[in-house]
């Protein structure tokens, strides 16, 4: 960054790019913040004052089940700490209890250590096979145009997209057009390669369309709406009713431009994280872009806390990203249950019940609120 042929100065090139590296890695972690920005903005300015938090504490607690209408006991870290305990002595006892008969956790009998066997799934039933290929026979072909066509027409999903201003918009064909961006887009086509392929439309009007009349917030509404449709659907009440989720990453490719970017350790490249809550009727309530190698369990909370559609779960699976104590104690105050697949789990959560029971209680400030991890 020295300056050969100047003594004592820098070039100036090499010394803009490393200030501008060091500010975008500041406003990552969130040791920067930008006075009016929303999205890096000081977090510890968007809390609610202690007041707020007292007149509306009341009416959360029984929102997400933590007390009673009408209870009156007050609500502090001993209370918290103490229906954590209690929770965690109902789970142990329990799977105590039904131990004899549960073939699927076994108990060392030298060490105590417990764990789970591993499940085996059931072979595809004849009637199964039989219903599939009947599915198949009634179900016609589609195009991946015509089935985003034929969304947007029933849904109305393109009507979530327009001007910044608000106005409407001033296209000869909206529908048509919304429905050629978001395929483009989805595909990762680019729009003038997208219009050597379809008639009637210019790469420049495909462009202008997805820069003024999209955004992030827009596209999260129409995916509300198609997650809310999705949900009303006989087949998918069939596979499930919402309250479960999962939650996971998917490696994405991206330039070296871009403020989440980072080298991937296990992909070798730049690139990010596509974090997906996918719930028990499959289909995505939210997708959300963050770093690579940072810890998924913190995004967890985000992406429910962002998710405006009907379905609302209050059980997560998720991988070992998302063994987190503090993200278990928040999902406890905000009424769901975390429960990650790890194999040392159960002997983590047993070890801190086998030490309460010692008298040691300051180890139980952080044991996790799901009960669900001890259940066989």
């Amino acid at each position: 960054m020295v300056d050969k042929t100047r003594t004592g100065q820098f070039v100036r090139k090499h010394f803009e790019a490393m200030v501008f590296a060091g500010l975008a890695e500041e406003l990552r972690t969130g040791d920067v913040a930008v006075v009016g920005s929303k999205e890096y903005a000081d977090w510890s300015e968007q809390l609610l004052a202690w007041e707020d938090v007292q007149e509306k504490l009341g009416s959360h607690l029984v929102e997400v089940g933590l007390c009673e209408a009408g209870e009156t006991a007050e609500f502090d870290a001993k209370f918290f700490r103490r229906q954590l305990e209690d929770k965690l002595r109902s789970a142990a006892a329990a799977a105590d209890a039904g131990y004899p008969e549960n073939e699927g956790l076994v108990i060392d009998p030298e060490t105590g250590i417990p764990s789970l066997k591993a499940h085996r799934a059931d072979g595809q039933r004849p009637s199964a096979k039989r219903l599939e290929q009947e599915i198949k026979a009634r179900m016609p072909e589609r195009s991946l145009m015509g089935i985003v066509a034929r969304t947007a027409y029933w849904v109305e999903w393109w009507r979530r997209f327009g001007p910044a201003s608000g106005n409407e918009p001033k296209l000869t064909d909206p529908l048509g057009r919304y429905v050629i961006v978001t395929f483009v887009k989805g595909t990762d086509m680019g729009s003038y390669e997208a219009a050597r392929h379809i008639p009637d439309v210019s790469g420049h009007e495909l462009s202008y369309v997805a820069n003024k009349h999209f955004s992030i917030v827009l596209l999260n509404e129409a995916i509300s709406d198609l997650v809310d449709a999705h949900a009303r659907l006989n087949i998918s009440q069939a596979w499930g009713d919402g309250t479960a989720v999962a939650a996971d990453g998917t490696y994405m490719d991206t330039y070296l431009d871009n403020l989440v970017s980072e080298t991937s350790v296990r992909y070798g490249k730049p690139g990010g994280i596509a974090y997906h809550h996918i719930p028990d009727t499959y289909i995505a309530l939210f997708t959300h872009f963050i770093p690579c190698g940072v810890w998924e369990a913190v995004y967890i909370v985000e992406g429910l806390l962002k998710n405006t559609s009907e379905v609302q779960p209050t059980t997560v699976h998720a991988d070992t990203q998302g063994q987190s104590f503090p993200v278990f104690a928040l999902a406890h105050l905000l009424g769901f249950d975390l429960t990650p697949r790890r194999r040392q789990q159960v002997q983590d959560y047993r070890m801190v019940a086998a030490t309460e029971l010692e008298g040691r209680q300051g180890c139980l400030t952080s044991v996790p609120p799901s009960s669900s991890a001890l259940e066989p």
